[in-house]
């Protein structure tokens, strides 16, 4: 409901400020009382409510989807492991004997599966968190010490979900500056079976999963955690799974004979027991001598009917459930599913680069800050100093093929080409548009700085002159002697 005034509540307004009376109030909505239908009727769409479940609190729930359900399975793992799948590369003018030395880190301290762990269990549960190790370093409460991180320290990551001993304390860290601001200052793991204090970690010693973002009120509800992901795909699980059991079921009736008999219900109502005993021995008897191809004998006067069950359209309800399954997960059908994409030349590809642009994305808003958080720490720990140059960046999840790449470098190449030989760039501008494509395109990354310097300030039409000493000089025919004569006269 808005809350601006209508026309009408203006002029009610005008009307008690001067003392009229009956002033009437309305308010912004459609409503048709006399067809039912709008605001405030009774009509079956007003009936709609949504109540506040808050089923992240659910542990119970939550954890039986997870280890029954495979939809929920490939939900929880496929985003993280699409972000994790291409890892991160260091920008920064090291030796490459250095980035061995840090890869061999991670392996060690298995750095990438537990992140794909925190990822995983922050969005099954709305929150986990990892707390740096650091040896040397026990008294977790402190603030992390960047000078105290010496070589070979860093000893990886704890994982621990929101319902595994780690809770939030309500201190929030105050000062704008820090990248938690707003957020507990403090965390406190305890035993859980005991129950007992066993750490309280500072915050720049954790690194945070959350499943969906809330609005703070909800944050504040949930501990300061935020929404698992099955919440909000729920109702489209219970419905698939529905569904398919229907649709399962419906095969044991695709086939159905029925057997019309006289006196059935005299004999199943008033007959004495041997007699309906009697009966459904013969009833099983001529089950068991049915095949496929056998005979069912009956007596005379008797009928058999067969009744078969047509699956027409299932297929597509089915279809239908699946993509909002997979629109809810934020998944491509082809991926959560595991399904070739189906229609006339379907490929799925334009599907498939939509969901690698948003897992772009995922990896600069929420990636990004974690490994930010921790290389600083296995740099120290690997090399024993922090590189003043040294940045992170992520690879394009989307690769095109060789002749995709091959038709980008002829397009970027020929647009540039025509920019130089129109002489609006040098020829080092030039050298440089081409050796920034390298990365792309794999091509022209052999340009040396020395052929750019040597191009400065040489322009298109310059370079010409210089091939062709004679250009720009204008030789006109020596005169005939003829044509002299005709002068001198």
């Amino acid at each position: 409901m808005s809350k601006r005034k209508t026309s009408r509540q203006t002029r009610a307004d005008t009307n008690q400020q001067k003392g009229n009376p009956a002033s009437v109030y309305t308010m912004d909505a459609f409503s048709n009382p006399a067809a039912r239908i709008g605001w405030g009727t009774m009509d079956l769409l007003q009936a709609t409510e949504y109540p506040i479940t808050r089923m992240t609190q659910n542990y119970q729930l939550l954890t039986s989807l997870y280890r029954d359900n495979w939809i929920v399975q490939n939900i929880i793992t496929a985003i993280p492991n699409d972000m994790i799948r291409k890892w991160y590369e260091i920008k920064s003018g090291i030796a490459p004997e250095y980035m061995k030395q840090m890869a061999s880190l991670e392996r060690q301290t298995q750095v990438r599966k537990k992140l794909l762990q925190g990822m995983y269990w922050g969005r099954l549960y709305g929150g986990a968190a990892g707390v740096i190790l650091i040896k040397g370093q026990d008294d977790l409460s402190q603030p992390l010490d960047l000078d105290a991180v010496m070589p070979g320290s860093f000893l990886g990551l704890q994982i621990l979900d929101r319902w595994n001993g780690i809770y939030p304390e309500e201190i929030l860290v105050s000062d704008p500056g820090d990248k938690d601001f707003g957020l507990p200052a403090f965390y406190t793991i305890r035993d859980d079976e005991t129950g007992r204090l066993a750490a309280r970690v500072h915050h720049s010693r954790i690194i945070r999963f959350v499943g969906r973002e809330l609005p703070w009120m909800e944050q504040v509800a949930e501990t300061y955690w935020g929404e698992s992901e099955i919440e909000a795909i729920y109702n489209e699980i219970v419905r698939r799974d529905n569904v398919a059991g229907n649709i399962a079921a419906l095969t044991f009736r695709a086939n159905i004979n029925y057997l019309e008999s006289d006196g059935l219900d005299q004999l199943l109502g008033t007959a004495n027991t041997e007699m309906q005993r009697r009966f459904w021995n013969l009833i099983a008897a001529q089950s068991i001598m049915e095949s496929n191809f056998g005979t069912r004998v009956i007596n005379k006067g008797e009928a058999i009917h067969n009744t078969q069950y047509t699956f027409t359209g299932l297929s597509d309800v089915y279809d239908r459930i699946m993509m909002d399954v997979a629109g809810a997960a934020r998944t491509p059908v082809t991926k959560l599913f595991g399904r070739s994409p189906a229609g006339l030349n379907a490929t799925g590809e334009a599907d498939m680069q939509n969901y690698y642009d948003y897992i772009d994305g995922l990896r600069e808003t929420e990636l990004r800050g974690i490994i930010e958080r921790l290389l600083p720490v296995m740099a120290l720990s690997a090399w024993g100093r922090i590189p003043e140059d040294m940045d992170i960046d992520f690879p394009p999840m989307w690769t095109p093929d060789a002749k995709e790449i091959a038709e980008i470098a002829d397009h970027k190449a020929s647009a540039v080409l025509a920019v130089y030989q129109n002489d609006l760039i040098d020829s080092a501008t030039a050298q440089q548009e081409l050796q920034a494509m390298a990365d792309e395109t794999g091509m022209f990354s052999k340009i040396s700085d020395e052929s750019i310097n040597a191009g400065k300030g040489k322009t298109y039409t310059s370079s010409r002159m210089m091939a062709d000493p004679m250009a720009g000089l204008d030789f006109s025919e020596e005169p005939s002697e003829e044509a002299d004569k005709e002068e001198r006269m």
